[in-house]
């Protein structure tokens, strides 16, 4: 009977589930508010992805052009850098052209080394060079015509914040403009939230007062990852703001004086303001970049400025940025969309994004929301798995992930804000996860404890078949072919008698542990112990192929088994002192159609078969004294084993049965059929059987003389049998009809 045992003490509890997701969710709010490096890449490579689906477009109408010193400018110029004479004259021709602005992203820092005068230091010491030194003291200086060009022209310079004193000076010496700070708190205080460094680099003198502006180089630090996604519209320097390059240049093409940087009561930056546009820059004076990647109509060569074809229009009313393309010029950066892009591109695309409104924005309550977000999301996933069922987490998963994933490409594509789906999404795909391992733990420790019952019936191979597919163990009635089994031990009144409770119960459980074990290594299914009785069958509740082959092995095993249980009886009593008590087995085998599954009634169930072939195989077991052999085996039995070597022993016709059936005894597998010494039993017993059924009693006695001769030992008492019948029919004959037939007139034979 499947009487499992329960479960509640062994089965991991709900609560101590749900325990594991809350503290699942608890560090994931956790770590999203410490919000590690590795969180913050994992955000960044989502927002890439973002610009990758859908970068922002060029637009050339806004006015914003790249003057570049590349290859073919360095042709024609020569190698850099370039005499400031020569800068002196592009900047007059950019002025010339209409430029709104020319900014240069190149630090002038030295004079320059073309110049007369640092010619004319570098002449030897010699009166013979006076003449030289002269005449190139006379000459103009490259320094003072580009300061000449700075200053009739809308230009801004480059400078650059250090921590090296000996490079650097005051920008403040010769900077008229700058912020104006709209709050309360000191300005040194928001200097020290923002990029920037104690000292700066700055252009020449000549050149800082000749320029209209100037502005800090950096296009923004790269993150860990070596990509550039912010760029600084603010930088400070000496505990004092001052734009960027991007920013001054701006200013300088509306002609504006100052820009304004409005700051939160805590003394973060807000917003900045250049002439009438708004930049949402976050807290640290950074705005996003909104990637295009790299786009040539950006593009103009120095190289061509002086061409007489070339077409003025693409200067007039524009902001210039004058900067190097060249690789081997040092000014390289990776963007989100570029993995090699020139640091003056980058500033341009800051201008094109102020200019045409085009932002990518990180609300400052971004984090607050994702974080409220991943709570309410956890808790209503929490309570989907752990209180109703996976399916239905997974449903709630799936779906709040498409809906998360969604928003936030939304709320990118539309409106340019930037929500992280991911770490929400990964949080809530661990405790999923999380709880479907816990579920399967649970379900392995149930089947555990389902295969633990079911051993006591099947073999542990089908035990674990039964609990990893518990469909093929069909509840209610079915009918299948099944091999039945009945083993009984003869004599079992006697040595009951003989013993006393303790002993007789130590003696049961010596002889039914191994037979049992026998049984289901052969993957036969125990069915119940009727006192000294075992029942077991073979192919339920699953498939067993071959099971009438694997009933007759178990049989044979059993033969085998006792001979080692009544070796170790009998040492027990020998040391104990006490009569040996030696055990014999009957064992009959049928098969048949039976009709197996759950019997019984709606208290309690059994698994177990009903049948004629069950009472056949009982009455088989029962005729196994009266042919003196320990195992007899059905016609139906045996047509499923015909290569193992079987013996007839009759034709019976048992109580119940009109129709007569042919019976076996088995003595070995297939090995043993295909020995000589047993084909010449089995020829010798099949010509007594046909002699016996003729009624020629003289030649049955001839061949029953060669079958003594032939057979082993287990086989004496069938042949002592059929000496009696011979005789008895010799002095009272079968009648005239008689079939050969043996009538089995009771249960017991």
């Amino acid at each position: 009977m499947l009487d499992f045992p329960p479960l509640e003490g062994k089965r991991m509890k709900i609560g101590w589930d749900l325990a594991v997701g809350a503290a699942i969710l608890i560090g994931a709010l956790a770590l999203r508010w410490v919000d590690p490096l590795p969180l913050q890449q994992l955000r960044n490579l989502t927002f890439d992805s973002y610009q990758r689906l859908k970068p922002r477009q060029y637009d050339p109408s806004i006015p914003v052009v790249i003057a570049a010193i590349d290859e073919k400018s360095l042709d024609k110029f020569g190698q850099w850098p370039w005499s400031r004479t020569t800068l002196a004259r592009i900047t007059d021709r950019l002025t010339e052209m209409g430029a709104a602005a020319i900014a240069y992203d190149v630090l002038f820092a030295e004079p320059d080394r073309t110049s007369p005068t640092a010619v004319a230091g570098n002449l030897p010491a010699d009166p013979q060079y006076d003449a030289a030194r002269a005449q190139l003291a006379a000459l103009p200086d490259p320094d003072a015509d580009f300061a000449a060009a700075l200053a009739r022209s809308p230009s801004v310079l480059a400078f650059a914040y250090s921590d090296d004193a000996a490079l650097s000076a005051d920008p403040s010496i010769a900077f008229p403009y700058g912020f104006s700070i709209i709050g309360t708190v000191e300005e040194t205080y928001v200097a020290g939230k923002v990029q920037g460094a104690a000292y700066a680099i700055l252009p020449l003198p000549a050149l800082m007062q000749a320029a209209h502006g100037m502005g800090e180089v950096h296009a923004g630090d790269p993150d860990a990852d070596g990509i550039v996604r912010r760029v600084p519209l603010a930088v400070a320097v000496g505990g004092k703001l001052y734009p960027t390059l991007a920013g001054d240049v701006l200013r300088v093409g509306i002609g504006g004086q100052t820009a304004q940087v409005k700051l939160t009561p805590d003394g973060f930056i807000d917003r900045m303001r250049i002439g009438e546009a708004i930049v949402p820059v976050n807290d640290r004076g950074e705005l996003l970049l909104y990637d295009t990647g790299l786009v040539a109509a950006r593009y103009i060569s120095l190289g061509d400025l002086f061409d007489a074809d070339f077409d003025a229009a693409r200067i007039a009313g524009r902001l210039v940025l004058v900067g190097t393309t060249v690789e081997g010029l040092k000014d390289i950066r990776a963007t989100p969309l570029a993995p090699v892009m020139p640091g003056v591109e980058i500033h341009a695309q800051i201008l094109e994004q102020i200019l045409g409104g085009v932002y990518l924005t990180r609300p400052y309550n971004a984090d607050d929301i994702e974080r409220l977000y991943l709570a309410i999301f956890g808790v209503v996933l929490l309570v989907f798995l752990y209180r109703r069922s996976a399916l239905a987490g997974a449903a709630v998963l799936v779906g709040a992930l498409v809906v998360t994933i969604g928003a936030s490409w939304w709320q990118f594509a539309d409106k340019g804000n930037l929500f992280d789906p991911i770490y929400p999404g990964l949080a809530a795909v661990v405790m999923f996860g999380s709880g479907t391992v816990i579920n399967y733990l649970r379900v392995e420790q149930e089947k555990r404890n389902v295969r633990t019952a079911m051993a006591r019936y099947l073999s542990p191979v089908l035990a674990d078949q039964v609990s990893q597919h518990p469909e093929l163990l069909k509840l209610g009635g079915e009918l299948r072919e099944l091999t039945l089994m009945f083993s009984d031990i003869r004599g079992f009144t006697r040595i009951s008698e003989s013993l006393d409770p303790q002993a007789l119960t130590q003696l049961m459980n010596s002889f039914l542990t191994p037979m049992t074990k026998v049984i289901q290594d052969r993957e036969g299914f125990i069915d119940k112990y009727i006192g000294d009785c075992i029942m077991a069958f073979w192919n339920a509740p699953i498939d067993v192929p071959s099971h009438a082959q694997k009933a007759i092995l178990a049989a044979f095993d059993m033969r085998a088994e006792l001979k080692r249980v009544n070796a170790m009886l009998k040492e027990k009593a020998e040391k104990e002192g006490r009569a040996e008590v030696e055990i014999r087995i009957g064992i009959g085998l049928n098969s048949g159609i039976c009709c197996v599954g759950n019997m019984g009634s709606e208290q309690r169930l059994e698994y177990s078969v009903l049948g004629d072939t069950v009472n056949i195989a009982s009455r088989l077991e029962a005729l196994s004294p009266a042919y003196g052999v320990d195992l007899v085996i059905g016609e139906e039995t045996a047509s499923g084993a015909t290569d193992f070597a079987l013996l007839e022993l009759d034709r019976v016709r048992v109580k119940g049965k009109a129709l007569p059936i042919r019976i076996y005894t088995g003595l070995g597998d297939q090995a043993v059929a295909a020995t000589a010494e047993f084909q010449r039993l089995h020829d010798a017993q099949s010509r007594l059987l046909a002699h016996y059924r003729a009624k020629e009693w003289d030649q049955a006695e001839a061949v029953l003389a060669e079958c003594r001769a032939l057979a082993p030992a287990l086989l004496n008492g069938l042949y002592e049998l059929y000496e009696k019948r011979i005789a008895h029919y010799r002095i009272d004959p079968p009648p005239a009809d008689w079939d050969g037939v043996y009538e089995a007139r009771t249960k017991a034979g």
